[in-house]
């Protein structure tokens, strides 16, 4: 036995109690009569308080569930006899409603400068130097069917060569698909703007900031409606509008064809030729004798164009009123009355640009 470190002498268990020595009472134990079970009336009417209570919050509690389930599902799904609208229905039209606006902006920066800001194309300003050379997209016999959105994905796909089967067309690819600058979301957008309603007005939002454009003449936001009227039904017995704008020029829209026809030119008369090639004019200045009539010998020389030769006055408005349009491969003289001595334009009503425009200059 020893008391150095790690060598100490083996710890002993405690001695026994002799047996007649009582044994400590147990510490935590309760007193004999704490484990008597008596059912007293006060504390029977304790019990049945609490059962009841108990009852009533777990009836309570399973009526907040189902009001809050019924709710939540007319919440969801709307109310009967439409007192509410379902709530994927509001978030449809908020998507479609931003769709529409962002699709605004997307037509005014990449469409608009074939087609107008309006999307009437020729007929968006009479001005001869607009420079609006694509057709007109903002009518209601386009709209109805024709432009519908399958349509406006595949041109906006493929390019002006799915309208007409032109290869040459000046219509471009639109979709990052083909090598173009809009991806799938920016052509949904395109889409929807071309397709909205007329009976419902949208905000111009700023591109860059999302917010509302105020106008600081008025103080006013900035609107716009949609160009599909939900009213519209075209007229009975009508065609339905070609797949290529070139047919619907020449009267394959439903719409009656050009009326006006050549008249006769005299043999003496004054005749100009003039030749349309790669959507141009080959001459942009004429000159004309005072009160005399004359002609102009048109040829096209453009695949998959048509083109005309219309005369305007200063007041923008057309010597011969319905000039027939000539087709690529083709000649026709345009017969035109004597004019009095002034200056004037001559305009391809198609493509009313500036390579296909020139001055008539009558002496």
């Amino acid at each position: 036995m020893t008391d150095q470190p790690g060598r100490e002498p083996e710890q002993r268990l405690p001695a026994r109690r002799p047996p007649s020595e009582p044994a400590p009472a147990r510490r935590f134990a309760a007193p004999p009569n704490a484990h008597k079970f008596e059912l007293t009336p006060e504390r029977a009417a304790k019990i049945v308080r609490q059962s009841s209570n108990a009852r009533w919050i777990g009836f309570l509690a399973v009526g907040i569930v189902v009001l809050f389930v019924v709710l939540y599902y007319f919440y969801e799904l709307g109310a009967p006899l439409g007192l509410t609208t379902a709530r994927l229905d509001k978030e449809k039209d908020a998507q479609q409603v931003t769709a529409v606006e962002r699709g605004y902006n997307l037509f005014q920066a990449n469409c608009a400068r074939c087609h107008g800001p309006n999307g009437l194309g020729p007929l968006e300003s009479p001005q001869p130097d607009t420079g609006y050379i694509g057709p007109t997209l903002h009518s209601q016999e386009k709209l109805y069917q024709h432009l519908n959105p399958d349509y406006l994905r595949n041109v906006l796909t493929v390019g002006g060569r799915y309208v007409c089967g032109n290869p040459k067309s000046a219509m471009p690819v639109w979709s990052d698909v083909n090598g173009g600058p809009l991806n799938y979301i920016d052509i949904q957008d395109l889409i929807a703007f071309i397709r909205a309603t007329s009976d419902q007005t949208y905000q111009v939002r700023d591109p860059s900031l999302n917010e509302p454009v105020v106008d600081p003449s008025t103080g006013q936001v900035k609107t716009f409606h949609g160009w599909v009227d939900p009213n519209y039904k075209p007229a009975p017995g009508s065609t339905p509008f070609p797949d290529c704008y070139l047919d619907a020029l020449k009267g394959g829209s439903g719409s009656p064809a050009p009326s006006g026809s050549a008249a006769s030119l005299p043999p003496s008369a004054q005749t100009f030729e003039l030749t349309a090639a790669n959507v141009s004019y080959d001459k942009h200045a004429l000159e004309a004798t005072a009160n005399q009539p004359f002609g102009i010998k048109f040829t096209v020389n453009d695949p998959g164009q048509i083109h005309d030769v219309d005369i305007r006055k200063d007041d923008k408005t057309t010597v011969v009123v319905d000039q027939p349009t000539t087709k690529d491969g083709e000649t026709q003289t345009y017969v035109y009355p004597g004019l009095p001595a002034g200056t004037y334009v001559f305009i391809c009503s198609i493509h009313p640009i500036p390579a296909m425009t020139g001055t008539l200059t009558v002496k």
